[in-house]
């Protein structure tokens, strides 16, 4: 039986909550939080007494002074990615990082990188890649059994806004990384083959009675990707859509066709004859949609701790914020962009250098 691991939790809001319950309430026995990071100390003492975690730190550095640990859990916003998984690969620690990666490809090349030269896990959060019916579907896809994928089809529509630093697209890439790189993740892993093109096209339909000033901000999205294989695929996002959380996945194949998730446990139906109408329940949020695929993400985690292959890694983290920043530039340009445009060592993404110089 493996030594129970310990594990530092950096980040103690949504997602940092999320994945502290499904280790100390879910896998006890084979791991515990043992510290929580976050820059607010009043959040991250909050989530610590809930479950009795006793070091609390507000930077990754102090953690490492205070206590030993196996494994990092970065649930941090995105621009702080790079810097806080450097140092915990530096510190020789396995690291689950939440998605997206990083904020462009050179960043993620340089997490890849400490991650191989510190020969430890980099396991990326990409959670429909742990639920069954996922899953299952690309078992099926890869059997042969209908065929080769055509048309792919995938859809997140989010229930609410993000937080603010994620409607600014210098500091979040947009709703294309924060919403939809699970759909770009999605149809790459069901496509089985890299993409080469992709073409987005926004609207913002509800930013200003929200009161969201952010240039460029977009609350609806639709884009269309072409892979190497000849696979088409389309990716629709809406956040907020307000009447839920929806994640729906169709894939249409040269022998079959096979459909991934619903608005609900029990779907939801609306028979329009007369005035009748019947509805079964929608899931509220991400958390109730894929609350069996987050705790399934942790046990993966600390089992490639314990030498187990990495189900999702660095590769597929990099190809996802490569579409991010294709489709960005996309968005910003108004054309279809090869994603070559922006993978080689020269590209640096007009929207971050502006960042970078309005900081500096």
């Amino acid at each position: 039986m493996s030594v129970s691991k310990r594990i530092c939790m950096v980040g103690a809001g949504r997602v940092g909550r999320l994945h502290t319950r499904s280790i100390m309430e879910r896998l006890g026995h084979r791991a515990r939080v043992t510290a929580i990071v976050d820059p607010s100390r009043e959040v991250a003492e909050e989530l610590a007494r809930d479950y009795g975690v006793e070091v609390v730190c507000s930077s990754l550095e102090e953690a490492l002074e205070r206590g030993v640990y196996d494994g990092v859990v970065i649930t941090t916003p995105t621009f702080t990615h790079h810097a806080l998984a450097l140092t915990a690969l530096a510190a020789g620690l396995h690291v689950h990082l939440e998605k997206p990666m990083a904020m462009n490809v050179v960043e993620c090349r340089e997490i890849t990188g400490a991650a191989e030269r510190a020969g430890v896990a980099l396991q990326l959060g990409y959670m429909r890649r742990f639920d069954r019916n996922f899953v299952d579907a690309a078992e099926l896809l890869r059997s042969g059994e209908i065929g080769d994928p055509m048309i792919i089809k995938s859809l997140t529509h989010g229930p609410g806004l993000p937080p603010a630093w994620a409607n600014d697209i210098r500091t979040s890439n947009g709703m294309l990384a924060e919403v939809n790189s699970h759909d770009l993740d999605t149809i790459s892993w069901f496509a089985a083959s890299e993409p080469v093109e992709i073409h987005a096209t926004v609207a913002n339909h509800k930013g200003a009675d929200r009161g969201v000033t952010s240039e460029h901000f977009y609350d609806t999205l639709l884009a269309t990707v072409t892979f190497e294989s000849g696979a088409l695929a389309s990716v629709a996002g809406v956040c907020p859509a307000d009447y839920g959380y929806d994640a729906r996945v169709e894939v249409t194949c040269t022998g079959g066709m096979v459909q991934v998730g619903d608005t609900g446990p029990g779907g939801l139906s609306v028979l329009p004859a007369g005035n009748h109408q019947h509805s079964r329940p929608v899931f509220r949020s991400w958390r109730d949609r894929f609350a069996d695929a987050y705790v399934e993400e942790m046990l993966a985690l600390l089992d490639v701790m314990d030498g187990a292959p990495v189900r999702v890694g660095a590769a597929d983290g990099t190809r996802a914020v490569a579409l991010v920043l294709a489709g960005t530039l996309s968005i910003l340009d108004g054309r279809p962009v090869r994603v070559a445009e922006v993978t080689g060592p020269d590209f640096v993404p007009s929207w971050q250098a502006a960042a970078a110089e309005a900081r500096s």
